[in-house]
């Protein structure tokens, strides 16, 4: 299943994605508990297919498979109810917001594809290099990314991320894949200058509107080898970054249980597992992203997440 986060007349919601049709979750559950006689049928589906996707996560289990059936039901042949503007949403009717917003945390993982590591002329790492973004990076599909006024030295940095579906500490790795919810696109948009003015990394990652992410939380039943995925970022039609998540030092299952090691993590919580080679800054010369340029991210599996550059 592909779930999006939609704003409908300014309210956000979370809704499953069938083609360019969008299914109120909400809305479907309550037609589906109604229809099975349940009491307090709205209650219930605010509980377990509420309207956000970090509470929808933190339903667990329970909720995913009621979110699931809900579509199921309002797509097959039982359903009857009539169809109003709150269950069914037409692509040109939304739009798409970054599918997790306001996570707890976004854990970003730094050279952790070998061709990368490479250009950037790093040694492969033993253990994870591991710094963070904030929320007010997050930026939605189609809307822009901001090139700073303090800095021309805007990069790009295509990435798989995944989204953690259940709290947990100290995970084996062979229990890893029971925490994760799904996963999306990320480009993880970086100012290399302020990146580099200290050992420490985080003045160059935080800069506002500088994560997009999207366009949907693809569930992880529908995406069974995240570690067979084509990644490619384009820069105004020009190839710059290629590569497959097969090349990632650092699978999914190690990171999940690598980090849970040093921190809980929490259901809505989003990781960035690295950037293949190709980045602006190990170019020669060096290239960087500028007002009116556009970037796209493609991964496969998990579709396109395209956004333009402006100034701020």
């Amino acid at each position: 299943m592909r779930i999006a986060t939609v704003s409908v007349d300014g309210e956000k919601r979370i809704a499953a994605v069938e083609n360019e049709r969008y299914i109120d979750l909400n809305t479907a559950c309550r037609l589906l508990l109604e229809s099975q006689g349940k009491a307090h049928a709205e209650k219930l589906a605010n509980t377990y297919c509420p309207t956000n996707m970090v509470e929808f996560l933190r339903g667990g289990e329970e909720s995913m498979a009621l979110a699931k059936e809900s579509v199921a039901y309002v797509g097959s042949s039982d359903f009857s109810a009539d169809v109003n503007k709150k269950l069914y949403y037409e692509g040109a009717d939304v739009k798409l917001e970054a599918p997790v917003q306001n996570p707890g945390k976004i854990v970003c993982v730094g050279l952790n594809y070998r061709e990368h590591i490479l250009e950037m002329g790093r040694e492969i790492p033993k253990i994870p290099v591991i710094f963070a973004k904030f929320s007010n990076t997050l930026v939605a599909p189609g809307d822009p990314i901001l090139k700073p006024k303090l800095s021309d030295n805007l990069d790009h940095e295509a990435e798989f991320a995944f989204v953690i579906g259940k709290k947990g500490r100290h995970i084996s790795e062979d229990e890893a894949m029971d925490y994760v919810a799904g996963y999306t696109i990320a480009n993880d948009v970086s100012v290399r200058d302020f990146q580099r003015r200290t050992n420490e990394w985080l003045q160059g990652k935080t800069f506002d509107a500088t994560l997009p992410m999207g366009p949907h939380l693809v569930t992880k039943e529908s995406l069974p080898e995240p570690d067979q995925c084509e990644v490619v970022l384009t820069l105004n039609g020009v190839e710059r970054q290629r590569s497959n998540t097969k090349n990632l030092v650092f699978t999914v299952p190690f990171l999940v249980s690598f980090l849970s090691g040093i921190m809980t993590l929490e259901p809505g919580d989003v990781v960035l597992t690295g950037t293949p080679g190709g980045v602006g800054q190990a170019r020669n010369p060096q290239s960087w992203m500028k007002h009116g340029d556009t970037v796209r991210v493609e991964i496969e599996g998990l579709g396109v997440l395209e956004n333009p550059v402006v100034n701020e």
